[in-house]
């Protein structure tokens, strides 16, 4: 048997139940896993509410790294012993799961496991939005939301690493500091002023060429507001709660603005597009030139507890479930 998080029943962090589970034997093109280190994420919390609806009962998580104890057939090159990582396997708030051959990738060494799982989704989000979803460039200040966040630490860096010109929004005078020790140029505490008039000022009232937003309902107004002509609105996610349908003349009036909602699943549709990223996620963390901020730890049959967290703005960087 193994140990894994369970949801039976759509609803808060009180449906997340610690089970005992049959550890599965991998079929063709599968990797049974010993998970070393699971990542939290939001996509979890909209799986668990039922935002995002799967079949009940199903296992919590999608992402971790870990070894592999175990191959079916058709698996490549992957064999027991590799430490692999992932971001599309669900079930991985366990201490055992399935891994697509297709969906894992080796973690090089100089990574250590804690930190593969803490890349690989919010690490490949944010590679896709600062390559493909909106390239940022030298000649470009980008705003993005949530800048101390997982995904937003990981964004500031890549965008300033790419030469853009960064603002960041934060809550609090610690995620400010993290925010600028990852590179951001300005910092707004969206708490204390209006986060749109302030980027307005800080660009002399053009505007920003992009706005990567994972919050959603409370910020896309405002995001909106600030883009300047012909601009990218990347709407990456809803933290906040889903936005209300947009009419699309206000795309027209605030400038021949281009609005998207980009997900992971369509930037890693192929082992490619996967390995590509990975790869350079994984020589920035090597090289030193990408950190990774683990804000918090939790023991696997503490998973509620970290959604509690994650839920309440409580954190900074990633959470990890270990198991």
């Amino acid at each position: 048997m193994t140990k894994a998080v369970v949801v039976t029943r759509t609803g808060g962090p009180e449906v997340l139940t610690y089970a005992d589970r049959e550890i599965p034997t991998p079929g063709p093109g599968e990797a049974l896993v010993r998970v070393t280190a699971a990542g939290v994420n939001y996509i979890d919390t909209y799986h668990r509410e039922g935002i995002y609806t799967l079949p009940l009962p199903f296992g919590l998580g999608l992402e971790g790294a870990g070894t592999i104890t175990a191959v079916g057939d058709d698996v490549g090159d992957l064999a027991v012993g590799d430490r692999v990582a992932w971001a599309d396997a669900l079930g991985s708030y366990a201490e055992h799961v399935l891994v697509k051959a297709t969906a894992a990738v080796r973690v090089p060494d100089g990574v250590d496991d804690e930190t593969a799982a803490a890349a690989m989704l919010q690490g490949l989000t944010a590679h896709y939005l600062v390559t493909s979803t909106y390239p940022a460039r030298p000649v470009d200040t980008v705003l993005v939301h949530a800048a101390a966040g997982g995904v937003g630490l990981l964004l500031v860096q890549l965008a300033k690493a790419r030469g853009a010109r960064v603002i960041g929004t934060v809550s609090t005078s610690d995620k400010e500091a993290l925010a600028r020790e990852a590179g951001a140029d300005e910092v707004i505490r969206y708490t204390e002023e209006d986060f749109a008039a302030r980027t307005l000022e800080l660009t002399d009232g053009e505007g920003v060429a992009a706005v990567y937003d994972g919050v959603g309902r409370t910020t896309f107004d405002g995001s909106l507001s600030v883009v300047k002509r012909r601009g990218t609105m990347a709407l990456f996610g809803a933290a906040s709660g889903p936005v209300a349908p947009v009419d699309p003349q206000r795309l027209n009036s605030g400038g021949s603005l281009f609005l998207t909602r980009p997900k992971l699943a369509d930037h890693v549709a192929t082992e490619e597009e996967l390995r590509w990223r990975a790869d350079e996620l994984f020589g920035s963390i090597v090289d030193g030139s990408l950190k990774v901020r683990i804000g918090g730890r939790y023991p696997l049959a503490e998973a509620r507890q970290a959604h509690e967290d994650l839920q309440g703005r409580r954190t900074t960087g990633k959470l990890l479930l270990i198991p």
